[in-house]
C-alpha cells in the first residue's frame, strides 16, 4: 500500500508540469509577473511613505551620491556623468533662481529637441518645485501657442535653433508678461533673452530642499501633449505620484544598470521621456541619446555603443525591416525591445531577421489610468491580465455606436459588455489607485473622457480597421478615421491607404476583403489611395488634415474610392457622384 500511494504521488509529481503546460501555458510566467509586482507595489508604498516626500528627482540624486562618474548620457561625441548632470542642471536651476522673471515653482515650458540640454534643464526645475510643460518642437504659431497656454506657463525654455518659432508667437507672449530665455549667449531679438551665458557663469553648488517644500504627490510634474492626431494637442497632468510610479518602467522588465539603453524617440513624448529617461534615472543605465530616429543609422549606432535596449512606437519597428537586408544585421548587443504598436507580422519578421531579441510590448497611453504588458511574448498580443491585475486595475470592453460616436446604453442607461472576441470601447474604472486627472485647463476634454459611474474611456475600433485592412493582397498601409456626411449622424468610416509595391488597388477584392472581415457599420465608406502614410513626430499617423479633407474630389489628388454594395466593390468616387451625396440625393 505505501508503495501504491508513493506511486500516486510520483506520477503526480510528473503528470502536474504537463497539465499546467497543456491548460495553463501561462501560469509560471503569471506567478513570475504576480511575484514582480508585488515587488513594485512593496517599493512605491515605501518610497510614498518616505519624509520628506521622495520624487523622481530624488532618486536620481541617490544614483549621482552612488555612481558619480558612471556615463549616464551620451550624446554624439559628448559623455556626461551622473555627476556632471547634476553639475549641470544646479547650474540652470541657480541662473534661473535669480532671474527676475522666474520664481521657483512657476510652471515652465520647455522647447527644445533631443539633446542633454532637455533633461538637464528638466532636472534643474524638478530642483525648483516647477512642473514642466514638454512642448513637440515641431508645432509653430496656433498650435504653439495654444500648448503653451494650456499649462499656463510663465516661463519659456528654448533651443537656439527654434528662435524662428519663438519669434512667430512672440507678440502674443509678451502681451502675456511671459519671460522667454533662448539657450545661446546672445539674443539681438526684443523679447528674448540669450540665457546660456548666465548659466555658464551660475554656480553648481547644490539646491536647498526648502524650494520644493510645497509639493505634494498630487502637484504637477510635467505636462506631456497628445500627439494631436484628431484634433489640437491636449496636455496631459502627470502628477508627482503617476511619475514615481512611473520609475519601474524599465526595471521592471529587467533592465539594469548594466544595460546600455538607445533613446532616439522624443523626449516630449511618454514613450521618450517616461520610459528612456525616468525609467533609466531608477535603473542607473546608460542614455544613448539620438536626436531624432533614423532607420539607416539605427543598427550602426547599436554596434557602436554596445546598446542592449531599445525602445519603439508606432511605425519604427517597420521602418527598420524595410531597410536593405546587411550581412551584419545580427551583429548587436540587442536583447530587449520595448514599446507599443508593433504588428504580429512585422514582430515575426523583425526577430526572424535581427536575431532572438525579446519584444516587451505594452498598452498605456499618456493620460490614461489602465495598461497591459505582454509578459509572456505571445506575438501579437498588446498584454495579457491575470486575476489580480484585474482587481487592481479594473475594466471592460463595452458596446460602442461608431456612427453616433458614443457607447450603446441598455434600458436603465448602462452601458453593455461585448461578448469575447467582438471589437468594444476599453474603459477601466477610476480609482484611487488608478486615478485619471485629466487635461490641463481643458475640463470639457477631461469630462468627454469620463462616463458616468467613474469609467474612462478609449476608442480602440479604428485600429482594428487598420489591422483588417492591412492584410489584404493589395494593401499596405491603412490610416483609418471619420468623416462627417451630410444628413448622416455621427461620423461615416473613411480610410487613406497605400498599396503595396508591383500591386494595384482592386475595388472588388477589397470590398469581398472587408465584408468577410468587419461588420457593415466598421466598412470604409471612402478610401483614399496615398503614396505614402503621413505620421506624427511620434511615429503615429495622421488624421486632422485627412478629416478637414474628407472625401471632397475637388480638394484631393489623390484618387478616391467610395463602397457600392450594388455591384459589390469600390468603385472610383466622381465629381458628381460626391455632388448627389452632398445635396443628399444619395444615401450612403
Amino acid at each position: 500500500m505505501e508503495v501504491f500511494v508513493i506511486s500516486v504521488i510520483f506520477a503526480s509529481v510528473l503528470i502536474v508540469p504537463f497539465l499546467l503546460k497543456t491548460f495553463f501555458p501561462y501560469v509560471w510566467m503569471d506567478v513570475v509577473y504576480f511575484g514582480d509586482l508585488m515587488s513594485i507595489v512593496v517599493k512605491f508604498v515605501a518610497r510614498r511613505r518616505r519624509k520628506p516626500l521622495f520624487s523622481v528627482l530624488d532618486r536620481f540624486l541617490e544614483q549621482t551620491a552612488a555612481h558619480p562618474d558612471k556615463h549616464f548620457i551620451v550624446f554624439e561625441n559628448d559623455r556626461h556623468s551622473f555627476s556632471d548632470a547634476d553639475k549641470r542642471s544646479n547650474k540652470i536651476a541657480n541662473a534661473l533662481q535669480s532671474h527676475p522673471g522666474y520664481e521657483a515653482g512657476d510652471t515652465v515650458a520647455l522647447f527644445t529637441g533631443n539633446e542633454p540640454a532637455f533633461m538637464f534643464t528638466w532636472l534643474a526645475l524638478a530642483k525648483l518645485g516647477s512642473p514642466v510643460a514638454l512642448l513637440n518642437h515641431n508645432i509653430r504659431t496656433k498650435s504653439l501657442l495654444h500648448c503653451f497656454n494650456c499649462c499656463k506657463a510663465k516661463v519659456l525654455v528654448a533651443a537656439a535653433e527654434l528662435k524662428e518659432a519663438v519669434e512667430d508667437v512672440l507678440p502674443s507672449l509678451m502681451d502675456q508678461g511671459v519671460t522667454v530665455l533662448l539657450m545661446t549667449k546672445h539674443c539681438d531679438t526684443p523679447g528674448i533673452e540669450g540665457f546660456s551665458d548666465k548659466v555658464d557663469e551660475a554656480s553648481d553648488a547644490p539646491l536647498p530642499r526648502s524650494l520644493r517644500s510645497h509639493m505634494t504627490f498630487k502637484s504637477p510634474a510635467v505636462y506631456i501633449y497628445t500627439s494631436g492626431t484628431t484634433g489640437l494637442p491636449k496636455a496631459a497632468v502627470i502628477n508627482q505620484n503617476r511619475l514615481l510610479a512611473a520609475l519601474v518602467v524599465l526595471s521592471s522588465n529587467g533592465v539594469t544598470s548594466n544595460d546600455v539603453i538607445y533613446v532616439n524617440l522624443p523626449l516630449y513624448h511618454t514613450a521618450g521621456f517616461v520610459i528612456g529617461f525616468i525609467g533609466s534615472i531608477e535603473t542607473g543605465s546608460t542614455i544613448i541619446l539620438k536626436r531624432k530616429f533614423s532607420a539607416s543609422q539605427f543598427w550602426d549606432d547599436c554596434r557602436k555603443y554596445n546598446v542592449t535596449v531599445v525602445q519603439y512606437i508606432g511605425e519604427v519597428m517597420r521602418y527598420l525591416c524595410s531597410t536593405p537586408k546587411r550581412e551584419n544585421d545580427r551583429d548587436h548587443k540587442v536583447r530587449l525591445a520595448i514599446g507599443n504598436g508593433i504588428r504580429a507580422e512585422i514582430w515575426r519578421e523583425f526577430v526572424r531577421r535581427f536575431g532572438n531579441i525579446q519584444i516587451r510590448e505594452f498598452y498605456a497611453s499618456t493620460e490614461g489610468n489602465v495598461g497591459f504588458v505582454n509578459y509572456t511574448g505571445k506575438v501579437g498580443a498588446i498584454g495579457r491580465v491575470n486575476f489580480l491585475h484585474r482587481k487592481i486595475f479594473p475594466y471592460t470592453l463595452v458596446k460602442y455606436d461608431t456612427e453616433r460616436d458614443e457607447p450603446i446604453r441598455d434600458a436603465n442607461g448602462l452601458c453593455v459588455e461585448v461578448p469575447k472576441g467582438e471589437t468594444g470601447l476599453l474603459v477601466s474604472k477610476i480609482t484611487d489607485i488608478a486615478p485619471f486627472v485629466g487635461y490641463a485647463q481643458n475640463e470639457e476634454q477631461t469630462e468627454r473622457k469620463r462616463l458616468p459611474h467613474r469609467w474612462k474611456g478609449e476608442n480602440v475600433a479604428t485600429t482594428e480597421v487598420s489591422d483588417i485592412l492591412t492584410i489584404s493582397e493589395c494593401l499596405k498601409e491603412a490610416n483609418v478615421y471619420g468623416v462627417q456626411v451630410p444628413g448622416h449622424e455621427g461620423r461615416i468610416g473613411m480610410a487613406a491607404v497605400t498599396v503595396k509595391k508591383d500591386a494595384q488597388f482592386d475595388g472588388s477584392k477589397i470590398y469581398n476583403h472587408v465584408v468577410s472581415y468587419l461588420p457593415s457599420y466598421a466598412r470604409p465608406r471612402f478610401i483614399r489611395i496615398q503614396n505614402a502614410v503621413e505620421v506624427t513626430g511620434t511615429f503615429k499617423q495622421m488624421k486632422v488634415k485627412l478629416v478637414e479633407e474628407s472625401f471632397d474630389p475637388g480638394r484631393i489628388q489623390d484618387p478616391l474610392y467610395i463602397l457600392d454594395d450594388t455591384v459589390k466593390g469600390y468603385i472610383p468616387l466622381t465629381a458628381q457622384v460626391y455632388s448627389s451625396i452632398m445635396s443628399g440625393n444619395s444615401k450612403l
